[in-house]
């Protein structure tokens, strides 16, 4: 009899629906078939089962948090079955141990994390029974039973389980050691909070910060620019006026001058240049790709997007979602005809599947063997589902992953790009450009709105006189760099900083690692938001002073390092793939573990946070509470206190005065110093950071004695 482990309960009960079973407590009893003639247990973890331990499981003395006690270095780790899933293991190890059982097989997700927590469960379970490994990349009922027939051997995965082991405890090391002297060096400057430091989240906060404060830090810049509109014999443009490729002047009454020289002079068309580019079809979607379109599209954070293609996995209508492959092989590129057949009877995608659809199989493109590492693009399986059967948000990321696919069998986007040159009065020169759809090809499938800007130029020649007739000045000033998005810190993860917006650059990083992988980053970037170092706001992606002040105390150490991490992450693949030693991996990490603890203690003595709000950030439990007055209220005889998420009077329950000052004025935390001054002067020394939209400035708060109320004062009031 044979036991089968999946990695979540929904996954079991799928992986066994092609069998006759019964359903127990915490298990299936598969009937006797052709896969298992003797019939089969079908059990599963829920998610991580187990855990590393505790640093004072190790030793006693590392329960407190001490500088002495660092680094802290297990000689062997441990993992221990998490509290609240202890249920589930005892009936995984029961069935496990079951002297009936005489194979073991390994169904959790075909990964690096589904072999970790697998294998951790037989290993606490202290079994030692032959290993065979499921891996598929769909649930469809076709893929499991084509698994089932073709299982590995379980060492032939092992390597992946090397790979994530050391992973976790790499972790642990930089985690726990890096968060602990991190948190107790900076409670020695007033700030009595857990700062959580680790391997890929502080590398991917130090680029976030150091946008940040890039914008903060930018100083706009007023510029002039002079428009013409031109008439060539009836045929009407704008141009934009350029000398040596630069056509901004930091001067308004040069670009006066310009304008008014232009207004009512001859114009001809001295140059006309007409180029043509061909636009492939869009790669078939990895995670990444998958999440930073969808979060482009409808907002979706990272996480949304993983969460809603692992359900549709689960159904068996997409393939492993997890996957960083842009690519198929063969075998699953001479299923889609099949596939866009299903797809073409659906109201849906009727009019944009092909009667006869051409075969990909022979297209580098998409169909590439050896690009293929452990999974495939991810791609809408054989289960042809109406998306209009869908929930609604699940619909949204399926469509995406089903157009993705049917782009793919269309021909290329043919625009032709137009760069005019009008000569004005034979000495100033203005540019046009306009671009034209001539061939609407995979567009049609996947429509792109930048197309809604496109300037179409009249038909000129060369030499073709007119008329200026008007010359106007534009007046601009130079803007700070954008903020990413939640999708774009995907990509720029991915690329270990080096932002790349255009999926089509992404493949020519080859074997370059990033931050994180394809599983984890979305976790990463939410983990950042639980531990308050970023806010996300209607998608863009703001830095708060709790993760300035932890960028600023690291500095430009190895820890926050992007390009080191990216280096670490692509030895440990080297770990998955046989190619590198787990042992030396670690020995590298314990060193690195040391030069951390040395870097915060010796830098410690020279931090400064100047400007940046350190007083509020503190652990709730060290928070003044209401006890503590922070003066009179405007309104009554009571006392204005910390309520928590506000300030407020102590009156409330009494007389229902609801005087109250914000805790956060435009992303600004009001410190209980602060209010201290609002309520005994009237106004604040001036506060640092203020924002509104993308603009960043400095001011002081004023109480209104009459209404209460807020109101800024500003340097040159």
């Amino acid at each position: 009899m044979k036991i089968i482990i999946a990695e979540k309960p929904d996954q079991g009960r799928t992986l066994a629906s092609p069998f006759k079973s019964i359903k127990r407590d915490g298990f299936l009893e598969i009937a006797p078939n052709r896969f298992f003639p003797k019939g089969a247990y079908m059990t599963w973890a829920v998610g991580h089962l187990t855990q590393l331990v505790p640093p004072e499981t190790y030793e006693s003395a590392w329960k407190k948090w001490s500088i002495d006690a660092l680094p802290m270095i297990p000689e062997k780790f441990q993992y221990e079955v998490a509290k609240s899933k202890y249920k589930q293991f005892n009936v995984v190890k029961k069935l496990l141990r079951d002297s009936k059982v005489t194979e073991i097989i390994h169904a959790g997700d075909a990964g690096r994390e589904g072999e970790l927590i697998i294998r951790n469960i037989i290993s606490l379970s202290g079994v030692n029974k032959p290993l065979k490994r499921l891996w598929i990349s769909s649930l469809t009922k076709k893929a499991i039973e084509q698994g089932f027939e073709k299982l590995l051997d379980g060492n032939e995965t092992r390597n992946l389980y090397y790979e994530a082991y050391t992973r976790a405890c790499a972790d642990w090391l930089v985690g726990m050691n890096a968060s602990r002297v991190y948190s107790i060096l900076l409670k020695n400057h007033g700030m009595n909070d857990v700062f959580s430091a680790g391997r890929v989240q502080t590398p991917t906060l130090a680029l976030i910060v150091k946008r940040e404060l890039e914008i903060e830090h930018f100083k706009p810049e007023p510029f002039w620019e002079v428009i013409a509109q031109f008439n060539i014999d009836g045929k009407k443009y704008e141009g934009k006026w350029e000398k040596n490729g630069e056509s901004r002047l930091d001067n308004q009454e040069m670009a006066e001058k310009i304008a008014a020289f232009c207004h009512g002079k001859k114009a001809v068309v001295r140059q006309l240049k007409k180029e043509r580019k061909v636009f492939q079809p869009p790669l078939l979607f990895n995670l990444s790709s998958l999440q930073a379109t969808a979060n482009s599209a409808f907002k979706f954070s990272p996480k949304k997007t993983l969460d809603l293609a692992q359900s549709l996995y689960q159904k068996g209508i997409i393939s492993y979602p997890r996957s960083d492959s842009n690519y198929v092989s063969e075998g699953e590129a001479a299923t889609f005809s099949e596939v866009l057949q299903k797809l073409r009877r659906l109201t849906e995608y009727e009019q944009l599947v092909p009667a006869v659809v051409p075969s990909i199989v022979s297209n580098k493109r998409f169909v590439n063997s050896k690009k293929v590492s452990d999974h495939y693009a991810i791609i809408p399986t054989e289960q042809v589902k109406d998306p209009n059967k869908l929930p609604a948000e699940e619909k949204k990321i399926y469509d995406l992953i089903v157009r993705r696919l049917i782009a793919a069998h269309y021909d290329s986007a043919v625009f032709d790009y137009t760069t005019v040159v009008t000569l004005v009065d034979g000495r100033a020169e203005f540019i046009s450009k306009g671009k034209q759809l001539i061939e609407e090809g995979w567009r049609k499938v996947i429509f792109q709105n930048e197309e809604d800007k496109d300037v179409i130029l009249p038909p000129l020649k060369e030499e073709e006189m007119g008329v200026a007739e008007k010359a106007l000045v534009k007046a601009g000033q130079t803007q700070p760099p954008k903020r990413y998005t939640e999708g774009q810190l995907i990509t720029l993860m991915k690329t270990a900083g080096k932002y790349l917006d255009n999926e089509e650059l992404e493949k020519t990083l080859k074997q370059t690692e990033g931050l994180g992988t394809e599983a984890t980053r979305a976790g990463i970037i939410t983990m950042l938001k639980d531990r308050k170092y970023i806010d996300v706001k209607k998608n863009l992606v703001f830095a708060t002073d709790k993760g300035k002040v932890l960028i600023a105390a690291i500095g430009d150490k190895i820890l926050a390092s992007p390009e080191m991490t990216a280096r670490w992450e692509q030895r440990l693949t080297k770990i998955g793939e046989g190619e590198a030693s787990p042992s030396e991996f670690m020995e590298q990490t314990k060193k690195m573990t040391a030069k951390i603890i040395q870097d915060a203690v010796s830098l410690s003595k020279e931090w400064s946070f100047a400007g940046l709000d350190t007083e509020s950030i503190q652990r709730s439990a060290y928070k003044k509470r209401s006890n503590t007055s922070l003066g009179n209220c405007q309104k009554c005889e009571g006392k204005v206190v910390d309520k928590g998420s506000f300030y407020g009077c102590t009156n409330y329950a009494k007389t229902k005065c609801n005087f109250t000052i914000s805790k956060k004025i435009l992303s600004k935390t009001i410190t209980q110093a602060n209010v201290k001054k609002l309520l005994t002067s009237g106004k604040t020394d001036t506060i640092t950071g203020f924002k509104k939209g993308d603009k960043v400035f400095n001011a002081a708060l004023e109480l209104g004695r009459q209404d209460g109320k807020i109101s800024f004062i500003f340097a040159n009031d």
